[in-house]
């Protein structure tokens, strides 16, 4: 009798969009069988694969029926979850990177968890070598951009540590880069917005979790036509789809983006 055969999962529910992401670059996409509803990297798998949960919730008597061996799941908004899929006799592992070498990490050891260590060590060779190519553009700027990225606004929350790394390889200074040392959102409150106003960002990036960023709204905060942003127009919104998930995603589109708004803004200065 054979121990070895069939150690690696086969049947794996991914419970937010970057693993399922990763599974799919990595050609192992067979072996998902039900993904978060807020997926939309890749749009296939939308079509592909049973929505099964939320964020903050899941369907766990659905989950069950698809017999996965393997639960993703990714911070401590999902620990609830994750108790009560353990409860249940699953296999739960729960990644809670929050910076640029967590995600590399998150698909190492993904890769590892699956037999796939090789193809996994190529997917973070590709994905470091983009970051270098943004990062050699950005070191030809002769100026870098303060930046404010906002997560939300009702309260102002400022960037994660993974957003603003990627701010930086772009080619920018993050003006909350203490504050993106926070893991927990509640930890990254702007309790005073005339905070913002007193680091005068040069650029603003709104990624509002899902929610449309209103240039609008944020230009017509009391005080705020002070700041360089509001005042020059450089209000700009980042997809939430692309930045605020640890994933491939924020390496790639996410952070291209982002410096493609520094370079047009590096444009103007000149």
């Amino acid at each position: 009798m054979s121990y070895t055969s069939g150690i690696f999962p086969s049947r794996i529910v991914c419970l937010t969009e970057e693993t399922t992401e990763t599974l799919y670059l990595l050609e192992e996409d067979w072996r998902i069988v039900g993904i978060s509803g807020f997926t939309v990297r890749p749009p296939r798998a939308r079509r592909e694969k049973p929505r099964v949960s939320a964020f903050t919730s899941a369907k766990v008597d659905r989950i069950r029926e698809l017999e996965p061996d393997l639960v993703l799941g990714f911070s401590d908004l999902q620990a609830d979850i994750a108790a009560d899929l353990v409860k249940h006799g699953l296999n739960v592992h729960i990644f809670n990177h929050r910076d640029i070498a967590g995600i590399f990490g998150m698909i190492s050891m993904l890769g590892g968890m699956i037999g796939c260590e090789a193809k996994a060590a190529q997917l973070c060779a590709r994905l470091a070598e983009n970051l270098e190519g943004i990062r050699a553009a950005a070191a030809q700027f002769s100026k870098r951009p303060r930046v404010y990225f906002e997560e939300w606004d009702e309260p102002m929350i400022s960037g994660i540590r993974w957003v603003s790394e990627l701010v930086g390889v772009a080619g920018g200074d993050d003006c909350f880069d203490d504050n993106s040392r926070q893991s927990l959102a509640k930890h990254r409150i702007i309790a005073d917005p005339q905070e913002v106003v007193r680091r005068a960002p040069d650029i603003v990036l709104g990624s509002w979790c899902g929610k449309k960023f209103r240039p609008a709204s944020v230009a017509a905060r009391p005080g705020w036509s002070a700041v360089p942003a509001v005042a020059n127009g450089q209000l700009h919104e980042i997809k939430s789809s692309i930045i605020l998930q640890p994933g491939p995603a924020a390496l790639t589109e996410g952070v291209s983006e982002i410096h493609r708004i520094f370079n047009a803004w590096q444009a103007q200065q000149r």
